[in-house]
């Protein structure tokens, strides 16, 4: 069975150390450089959307979590408090909406300025039970790709309506595949904020959002503050857990007493809608080293072109041609050592899309011979076209390994 903790050692992806601590994994320059890229795509992918990105602490005072109620509704998935002083406490946060309520409220708001989209990949931390935590899907220090729009209530349609369209734009480009949507509602019991014509309203403007679309129901499973659409995976053990998500929040406005000037010079509440368009780094990570057996899309593999000098005479050709990969803005490595054989099968074993062998006619005429990961081999072809057939298969984030036609 394909297991991202295996394959996450075997490529150099992220280590997970005991003196570092449990659910607090490492990422390797090669995870890293794949994460960096994803989280660029989604920064772009919400920019062009009308996002506007901020930087938040992953901390904050104790009030701040009173009044978000974060401390009467989650305190048992919170790491404890940090006493500087007898008045001076300080909290990991566990979720980024408290300081995006603050990035509203920084200053007055009119209608006109409506939806106002908030995004950020930010730093949260919950208190997870070591016995629960394995890899990257369980962690107790998160990377949440997070935004909270705020909007009218006659707006929350066609923003969640959009929102359930840019995941499943993002969700095409990663190459996940979704196993379903749940709608998360309340359960029995005292755990959740709101009157219950909040809750009945917000239910009834996520249906409508969905326009039909097959969805499971689950009592229970809502945020404290509100009921979500929930974007499913499957792991390849068959474990369901959630990528993606939309939730309607009417509590957080009263608390922070969140409001914005409408037409008529009156002082109205906005609606808060929380989304993660492919939720945490460290969960998708998980989901996408499975799905791909580590043989991401070429546009985020760590490593996008790794150049073969078939013997010492070509390393200088061969670093020629990584400074103008570079300059192009790819990512590419010259491996030199061992035999020509031992470095195309070590460059299989860590799923490079792209090898480009330099022998000396390479070296002579300015040409590279390029074999895909998949086996299939070009002809040498001039380093300027190969640099390009590369750039044109990642700029357009393909999952194919050679431009269309």
């Amino acid at each position: 069975m394909i297991d991202h903790r295996r394959l996450g050692r075997e490529l150099e992806l992220f280590v997970s150390d005991p003196l570092a601590g449990a659910g607090l994994p490492i990422w390797l320059p090669a995870g890293a450089a794949a994460r960096h890229a994803v989280e660029e795509y989604v920064r772009d992918l919400e920019r062009r959307a009308g996002y506007r990105h901020v930087y938040s602490p992953p901390l904050g005072k104790r009030e701040l979590f009173e009044l978000s109620g974060h401390l009467g509704y989650f305190a048992d998935d919170m790491f404890p408090p940090m006493r500087l002083s007898a008045d001076d406490e300080f909290v990991l946060r566990p979720a980024l909406c408290p300081h995006h309520a603050l990035v509203f409220r920084a200053r007055g708001r009119s209608y006109r300025e409506l939806p106002l989209r908030i995004a950020e990949i930010g730093g949260m931390y919950r208190a997870e039970r070591s016995g629960v935590l394995g890899g990257l899907s369980r962690v107790r220090a998160i990377s949440l790709n997070d935004a909270h729009n705020f909007c009218a209530l006659d707006q929350v349609g066609d923003e969640v309506r959009e929102i359930l369209r840019l995941i499943r734009e993002a969700h095409a480009a990663l190459g996940v595949r979704p196993a379903g949507y749940r709608l998360s509602l309340r359960g029995p019991g005292e755990k959740y904020a709101g009157d219950d014509a909040q809750w009945a309203r917000a239910e009834e403007l996520l249906r409508a959002a969905l326009d039909g679309a097959a969805v499971t129901e689950a009592p229970g499973e809502a945020a404290f503050y509100g009921p979500k659409i929930d974007i499913q995976i499957v792991d390849p053990a068959g474990r369901e857990s959630t990528i993606s998500t939309v939730q309607l929040d009417f509590d957080k406005p009263e608390r922070f007493d969140l409001s914005y000037t409408g037409p008529d010079g009156s002082r109205l509440r906005p609606v808060m809608v929380h989304r993660s368009l492919v939720g945490s780094m460290e969960r998708l990570f998980a989901y996408l080293i499975e799905a791909h057996a580590g043989a991401f899309p070429a546009w985020y593999a760590p490593v996008q072109l790794l150049l073969l000098p078939v013997d010492d005479g070509q390393v200088d050709a061969a670093d020629a041609v990584a400074r103008r990969g570079e300059a192009a803005g790819l990512r590419v490595e010259v491996d030199r050592a061992g035999s020509l054989g031992a470095r195309i099968r070590d460059a299989a074993r860590r799923r490079v899309p792209y090898l480009g062998v330099v022998g000396d006619r390479e070296a002579a005429d300015g040409s590279v011979a390029l074999r895909l990961r998949d086996g299939r081999r070009l002809d040498p072809m001039p380093v300027a076209a190969a640099l390009d057939l590369i750039g044109a298969v990642v700029a357009a984030r393909s999952a194919d390994l050679l431009p269309p036609g």
